[in-house]
């Protein structure tokens, strides 16, 4: 992610950064899994939230 905030593209927002551990931890929070399972989502499917959050709704489905 760019620092200045000037720069920033929307695309930005598409994507979530496995560096920046506070995106982890909202993603985790918003959908309710860990961030480790998270992380582990992301090595996996890449970091794209729309991807992530299918991913996440068929761990669920799972339980």
């Amino acid at each position: 992610m760019d620092d200045n905030h000037k720069n920033r593209s929307f695309l930005d927002r598409d994507r979530l950064s496995v560096d920046e551990y506070y995106e982890v931890e909202h993603f985790a929070r918003e959908h309710g899994v860990s961030p480790s399972q998270v992380s582990r989502l992301i090595k996996k499917n890449g970091n794209d939230r729309m991807t992530l959050t299918q991913a996440v709704r068929a761990l669920r489905d799972r339980k």
